[in-house]
C-alpha cells in the first residue's frame, strides 16, 4: 500500500482521530504491513497480544473457540477497523482468532509504540477508551437479542447489521460485500445451519433476500426492517 493511503487509512480510525500529519507519517514509519490471503490468520486464540491491527483492505473474521470445541463468529472488521483490541485493553492474550475473509492488509502496531503514542498524545489513550466502550455496546446488545429474541429476529438484525457495515448497492437489492455463508449466519446467531437455511429460503420465497454462492443480497431492507423490530 501506498505510503499517503496508508495514512490516510489510519486518519480515518476513530483511534488515531485528531493527531497531527506529522504524528500519523511518524506512526506509519513505525508500523509493519502484512498482506493477507483468504483464510491466513492474522492472530489466534491464545497469542500473546503484543500487536493490533488496522485493516487497511479486505475484511477479517474474528472468532472464539470455546471449551467444548464450537466457535463462534463475534464480528467482521472492515477498513480502517481495529482487530486485537486485547493490545489496547492490556491484556496478555488474544482471547479470539483473527482470519481473512478475503485478500486483505493489515497494519500492525505493537504494544511498545501504542503506548508511546498514549504517553504523547493523551487524546489517542481517550479515543482507546471510546473504541473499547463503543466495542463493548455492541456485546451487548447482541447479548440482549440473544436472550431475548426468536432466531427469526436475531438473524434479520445479523444480516441488516452487516449490510449497514458492508453493504454495496446493486440492481439486484444491497449485497453484502463479503463471502458470508449460512454457517456462518448459524454462529453469529446462535442457532443451526437448519434453521438458517429454513429461515433464508422462506424470505427468499417472500423476495425479501437472495442468497447463495457465500452471498447474501437484502432486496428488501424496509421489509427486513420490519420483521426484525416485530415483538416476539
Amino acid at each position: 500500500m501506498h505510503g499517503t493511503a496508508e495514512q490516510d487509512i489510519l486518519c480515518r480510525t476513530d483511534l488515531f482521530r485528531g493527531l497531527s500529519p506529522d504524528s500519523l507519517r511518524a506512526l506509519r514509519r513505525s508500523a509493519t504491513r502484512r498482506r493477507l490471503a483468504t483464510q491466513d490468520p492474522v492472530f489466534h486464540q491464545g497469542d500473546r497480544a503484543e500487536t493490533f491491527y488496522v485493516v487497511a483492505e479486505g475484511r477479517l473474521r474474528v472468532t472464539q473457540t470455546t471449551a467444548d470445541g464450537q466457535q463462534v463468529i463475534i464480528r467482521y472488521v472492515g477498513p480502517a477497523e481495529l482487530a486485537g483490541l486485547a493490545v489496547l485493553a492490556g491484556d496478555d492474550l488474544h482471547p479470539s482468532t483473527a482470519t481473512a475473509v478475503a485478500d486483505s492488509e493489515v497494519i500492525g502496531i505493537s504494544r511498545a509504540v501504542i503506548r508511546e503514542i498514549m504517553a504523547r498524545h493523551p487524546e489517542v489513550a481517550m479515543n482507546a477508551v471510546s473504541v473499547i466502550a463503543a466495542r463493548y455496546r455492541e456485546m451487548q446488545q447482541r447479548l440482549r437479542e440473544m436472550s431475548t429474541q426468536n432466531v427469526e429476529r436475531r438473524i434479520a438484525h445479523t444480516i441488516l447489521r452487516l449490510a449497514r457495515e458492508a453493504g454495496r448497492r446493486t440492481a439486484r437489492g444491497i449485497e453484502i460485500a463479503f463471502p458470508l455463508s449460512r454457517q456462518d449466519l448459524a454462529e453469529m446467531t446462535g442457532t443451526t445451519l437448519h434453521t438458517v437455511s429454513r429461515t433464508l429460503s422462506a424470505w427468499e420465497g417472500r423476495g425479501l433476500v437472495d442468497s447463495g454462492r457465500r452471498r447474501v443480497v437484502v432486496r428488501r431492507p424496509h421489509e427486513l426492517a420490519m420483521l426484525a423490530d416485530a415483538a416476539g
